[in-house]
């Protein structure tokens, strides 16, 4: 077992096996964060170099949003301004609206194009009833449901354990099995969501090159920019799946502690 456990309050009555748990979900995620930082950084810098450079087309982000709308019959979605840097592009079928940052919305650069066109043909496979897309829009509400219901779900679980049942675990592991049942679940469906995000890449940048609104070396940039997002959204779903295990870890950790010394 990892020998400076022993020097951590609360870990000492804790099983080796779980120790280990904790210690390579830890070394996890420290890798990943680092990954997750250069990806950031990277994504960044193309982000706003893109975002500097003019579009062919001379459109900005709403501009295209709507004009690729129109051409598909979705006259009924609106082309809204959405935040800064701390909210995203996003399309909603509930609200019928396709949201693109301040960042992006007004200028006529290659990430306005690329992020106003891939939003609508979200919208555009939302209208044509994707498989995908529908799935995504009826199980929207669970993917983030999932997450915010794993910590209050396991300390309803301790909670009930204590009063009820004097501290023996067992409402407890099933509180946590129904917790990571829920978040893996979310998880799954995360996954869902980027593959309906890599199709409206693709319609999208089949609808610019038709229109004849971009050009050779913009398609080569926008699929860079798409690329890094794809890769930065597995990287923050794999990151968020790996902070839950390691609170989970702890708690089981805490509970077998605390077990431990009200035996001895």
């Amino acid at each position: 077992m990892p020998p400076f456990f022993d020097q951590i309050e609360g870990f000492k009555n804790v099983s080796p096996a779980l120790q280990w748990a904790i210690f390579v979900v830890a070394v996890l995620i420290v890798i990943v964060a680092i990954f997750s930082v250069g990806v950031s950084i990277y994504l960044a810098i193309r982000y706003f170099t893109y975002n500097r450079k003019q579009n062919s087309a001379g459109l900005t982000g709403a501009e295209v949003a709507r004009k690729i709308l129109d051409k598909h019959g979705l006259h009924n979605i609106k082309v809204s301004t959405w935040g800064s840097m701390l909210f995203g592009n996003s399309y909603s079928h509930y609200f019928h609206k396709v949201r693109i940052r301040r960042l992006t919305q007004k200028k006529t650069s290659i990430t306005s194009l690329a992020i106003g066109a891939q939003k609508s043909a979200l919208a555009i496979l939302d209208k044509e009833g994707d498989p995908d897309m529908k799935r995504r829009v009826i199980l929207t509400p669970f993917i983030y449901f999932g997450p915010f219901a794993l910590i209050p779900t396991v300390l309803i679980g301790v909670i009930i354990d204590i009063i009820l049942f004097n501290f023996t675990g067992v409402v407890t592991m099933i509180a946590v099995s129904l917790g990571i049942a829920l978040y893996v679940i979310s998880f799954i469906l995360s996954i869902m969501v980027l593959k309906t995000e890599v199709k409206a890449q693709n319609r999208c940048l089949e609808i610019l090159k038709e229109e004849g609104m971009v050009n050779n070396e913009e398609v080569g940039m926008m699929k860079e920019l798409f690329k890094l997002y794809n890769i930065q959204y597995v990287n923050d779903i794999i990151m968020q799946l790996l902070e839950m295990i390691l609170r989970i870890l702890q708690l089981l950790a805490k509970v077998q502690s605390n077990s431990a010394s009200s035996n001895n």
